[in-house]
């Protein structure tokens, strides 16, 4: 994996190159959109993060930890969101109505163009943590290579 595959990335305000969410076959970039494992999901059937996690060597637990613990630094706590902050959300460039009405209040004196940037960068920083938990030497060599784009 000396490259990217184009077609798995996306250039979002803050992080060029964001990887998609994993359950479109991303690389483990894209776990920091995935949402809170043991909720029912809308796309079960294509769900991959505890696969992947699995692969990985992170438990449920330590993925919540890692989330959770980087919500309540970054103040992302939010009870209008799906799972209870926004480290749990998606990529949707878009827009998402929970998602962004959480920004909007997150980061009330900044221009949407502006939160949407800090959301994504800060995404970023959230995958870089996930990476550094993976503790199966299997999977390390990938993963190092991920860490090396940071």
């Amino acid at each position: 994996m000396s490259e990217l595959d184009t077609d798995k990335v996306r250039e979002v305000p803050g992080w060029k190159d964001a990887p998609i969410h994993i359950c479109m076959d991303a690389d483990y970039r894209g776990l920091t959109f995935c949402c809170k494992p043991g909720y029912s999901l809308t796309f079960a059937l294509k769900c991959k993060r505890d696969e992947v996690l699995d692969y990985l060597g992170i438990s449920k637990e330590e993925f919540i930890a890692i989330k959770e613990k980087f919500s309540r630094e970054n103040n992302w706590d939010s009870d209008l969101t799906c799972f209870g902050s926004l480290a749990y959300c998606c990529m949707r460039r878009n827009g998402c109505p929970k998602r962004d009405a959480a920004l909007e209040k997150r980061y009330m004196t900044e221009e949407r163009d502006r939160y949407i940037e800090i959301y994504f960068h800060k995404k970023k920083e959230l995958s870089k943590r996930i990476l550094e938990a993976v503790k199966n030497p299997k999977a390390k060599k990938k993963v190092n290579i991920l860490l090396d784009l940071f």
